[in-house]
C-alpha cells in the first residue's frame, strides 16, 4: 500500500484509509468477529489510517474500533488513528468545555493514550466564528496536553475551510477532511487544493462512492442528493454493469489518482470489502484506470457534474 505525506504533520498515511463508521452498525449489524477480521485484514494489507467519531453509531464505532485494534495487537506507532468532536448522537456542541471532555471520552472508548488527529466534526452546523474563537483554541490546548497530535476540521461545504483557515493563526489547523467532493461525479475539491497546500494543510477525502451513489445497490433512502443526481449515477452504474465492469472499482480508482490528496477514506465492514478496495488501489498502480470506461461514465454524469446538496446552517 502506497503511503503519502499528510500535509506538514510528518505522518505517512496509506492512500486507502479505513472508515470505521460501519463498525458502529450505521449501515446494518456487524458482528464483532467480522469487525475484528476487517481491521486485521486492513492491517495485513498495509492500511494504517483508521477514522472514527463518537457520532457514528452513538459511540459504538469508537468502542468497536478500539476493541479491534487491541485484538490485533498492533504497535501504536504503526497506526494513525483519527476521531472527532462536536457532533454527537444527541446533537452538536462545539463549546470548549464539551470538546475537552469529548476527547477524554473517546480515548477511553478507543483504549488509547492519544489520537493522531482530532477533527471538529461537520463545522457547518454551528456559527463558524465559534469554531475560530472557541473550539480551535480549546483543541490547541488538547494538542499541547498530548491527547491529540494534530487538529483537523470536517464538513461538506467547501467554503467553510477558507473561512476558518483565513481567521485562525497559522499552524492552528493541520488537516481537513472533505467528503463527496472528489469523485467521478464531483471534483470541486480540486479547485481548493492549491490554497490548502499554500497553508500547509493535509487533505483527506472521504466518500469516493458519494455515500452510495456510485454503487450497484444505489444510495440509502435517506441520501440527500437531488433526484437528478441519483438518476444519473444509477444510469452510470447500469452502464458499467452492462459492460461487465464495476462502477465501485472505477470510482475508487478515480479517487486515488490525485497526489494532492493524501488518503481516501472508505467505510468498510468486512475483510472482503477491505480486499476489494485494496485490490482496486493495487490494480491502479500496476495498470492504471480503464480510460475508455471512465470517459463513458464521465459523459453520462456530465449534466450533473459537481451537483451537490445543502448542509448546515445559514452562515451570517
Amino acid at each position: 500500500m502506497e503511503l503519502r505525506e499528510l500535509g506538514l504533520t510528518g505522518l505517512r498515511v496509506s492512500t486507502v484509509g479505513f472508515g470505521a463508521s460501519p463498525l458502529g452498525h450505521v449501515f446494518g449489524d456487524v458482528p464483532r468477529d467480522t469487525a475484528r477480521a476487517a481491521v486485521r485484514r486492513a492491517l495485513d494489507l498495509g492500511i494504517n489510517f483508521f477514522d472514527t467519531s463518537p457520532y457514528y453509531g452513538g459511540t459504538v464505532s469508537e468502542s468497536v474500533l478500539g476493541d479491534c485494534l487491541r485484538h490485533a495487537a498492533v504497535p501504536r506507532d504503526r497506526i494513525v488513528v483519527a476521531t472527532k468532536c462536536g457532533r454527537y448522537k444527541e446533537g452538536f456542541d462545539f463549546s470548549a468545555e464539551r470538546v475537552t471532555r469529548s476527547v477524554d471520552e473517546s480515548l477511553v472508548r478507543l483504549g488509547l493514550d492519544y489520537v493522531d488527529i482530532l477533527h471538529c466534526h461537520d463545522i457547518e452546523f454551528t456559527n463558524l466564528d465559534q469554531i475560530v474563537n472557541e473550539t480551535i483554541p480549546a483543541l490547541q490546548k488538547i494538542k499541547k496536553s498530548g491527547k491529540a497530535r494534530f487538529i483537523g476540521i470536517t464538513g461538506l461545504p467547501l467554503n467553510i475551510y477558507t473561512y476558518v483557515l483565513d481567521r485562525v493563526p497559522p499552524g492552528s489547523i493541520d488537516v481537513i477532511l472533505s467528503y463527496c467532493h472528489f469523485g467521478i461525479n464531483d471534483t470541486s475539491l480540486i479547485d481548493l487544493l492549491p490554497y490548502l497546500k499554500s497553508k500547509g494543510i493535509g487533505v483527506i477525502s472521504a466518500s469516493p462512492l458519494a455515500m452510495g451513489l456510485l454503487t450497484d445497490n444505489g444510495p440509502p433512502e435517506w441520501h440527500p442528493a437531488p433526484e437528478e443526481l441519483k438518476l444519473a449515477c444509477r444510469a452510470a452504474a447500469d452502464h458499467c454493469r452492462k459492460k461487465g465492469k464495476s462502477i465501485t472499482k472505477l470510482a475508487m480508482q478515480y479517487s486515488l489518482m490525485n497526489n494532492g490528496i493524501s488518503t481516501v477514506l472508505v467505510g468498510m465492514n468486512s475483510a472482503d470489502q477491505v480486499e476489494e478496495n485494496v485490490a482496486a488501489a493495487t490494480e491502479l498502480s500496476a495498470s492504471g484506470i480503464d480510460e475508455e470506461l471512465l470517459r463513458e461514465v464521465e459523459a453520462i454524469l456530465a449534466p450533473v457534474k459537481n451537483l451537490t446538496w445543502p448542509s448546515g446552517i445559514q452562515q451570517a
